[in-house]
């Protein structure tokens, strides 16, 4: 059973879709505490819908808008997004706005520590990651027609100042690390010297990877997507080898020959190489930012839960690991001359 109207959408999907014949058949896709996302089933296919979430939202958080706009941009460049099909901004249909793309089959893997794969296997695949993020960075956002897709330059300025503000607006009672994060990162900013696409939440299980090889088919989840330093970018995609193997995208302690997972190192060599860098700066800093932003939707989503609005069963297990984010981010704060 799902949730929505499943004869409105039909009827919707099949005055605005091409081909589209219903009727449908909708089931939730577990996870996705942020925009809630189902499968569809119909007479002509199979397709994906992610809407925001019913009840009071912030009002710049769970842009559908902006993810369509982004995929629908990036799909014709050939990087692997799925295919946009159809944005539907009226909340009438079924009760929020959302947007229909492709059903990619594939591969979706919950756990960076890869189990039960080979050495070389393990390689090839944390490779294809790094070269699918290289790849979005070497896009010229002007190019795609996304030149007004974020503000240019003063990135992690903003992005502090935002994060600052979305956690403001669901705080829930007094965190003193996050308060002191507060105080500490907007004045030691390091520079930006380069504006590219950033997805904004880069981590294995949001990409779709061949059922028998290591190709990335897929990248998911743009809703943090804008256009930003591609720092913030790698450094999140990096937090994997400094977070604990927690079943999920953490490998911290598993990386090297007889895992076959690259080494953090190897990672930075190989995204400089494809993109023309001669190496990335002190990553403490990043670190401390990434966790302070993870910190913000978590934060996001206690007050959801507390609220009645959280999409997903794992709502309440997410919002138990805000002290811990909270104080990790402290931890790389005080390496970074906190």
């Amino acid at each position: 059973m799902s949730d929505l109207d499943e004869i409105r959408l039909a009827a919707w999907t099949e005055a605005h879709v091409d081909g589209f014949a219903g009727p449908v058949k909708v089931m939730k896709f577990p996870g996705g505490q942020s925009n809630p996302t189902y499968r569809v089933d119909s007479n002509s296919g199979s397709y994906v819908l992610r809407r925001k979430p019913f009840g009071t939202i912030l009002p710049s958080a769970h842009a559908v808008e902006r993810e369509y706009r982004l995929i629908a941009a990036l799909h014709p460049t050939g990087f692997p997004v799925p295919r946009p099909l159809v944005l539907c901004e009226d909340r009438q249909v079924i009760g929020a706005p959302f947007y229909l793309m492709g059903l990619v089959e594939g591969r979706t893997l919950w756990d960076g520590s890869l189990p039960d794969m080979h050495p070389a296997d393990r390689t090839a695949l944390y490779e294809a990651m790094v070269d699918a993020l290289a790849a979005l960075h070497r896009i010229d956002p002007v190019a795609v027609n996304l030149g007004d897709y974020g503000k240019p330059g003063n990135y992690f300025a903003r992005q502090v100042e935002r994060w600052t503000r979305q956690y403001r607006a669901s705080q829930t009672g007094d965190v003193p690390e996050v308060e002191a994060l507060i105080e500490f990162l907007p004045r030691t900013l390091p520079p930006q010297t380069r504006t590219s696409i950033v997805h904004g939440d880069y981590r294995i299980d949001n990409m779709i990877f061949a059922a028998d090889g290591p190709q990335v088919l897929a990248v998911l989840d743009w809703e943090l997507s804008t256009l930003g330093d591609p720092l913030a970018d790698f450094s999140y995609f990096l937090m994997n080898w400094v977070t604990e193997p927690e079943g999920r995208s953490g490998v911290k302690g598993l990386e090297g020959p007889a895992t076959g997972i690259p080494t953090i190192e190897a990672m930075v060599t190989r995204y400089c190489a494809a993109t023309g860098r001669d190496g990335v700066p002190d990553l403490d800093w990043y670190f401390a930012y990434n966790l302070f932003r993870l910190t913000g939707i978590v934060q996001g989503i206690k007050k959801r839960m507390l609220d009645g609005n959280a999409s997903s069963a794992q709502a309440a297990k997410t919002v138990e690991r805000l002290p811990d984010l909270a104080s990790a981010a402290w931890h790389f704060a005080q390496r970074a001359g906190a």
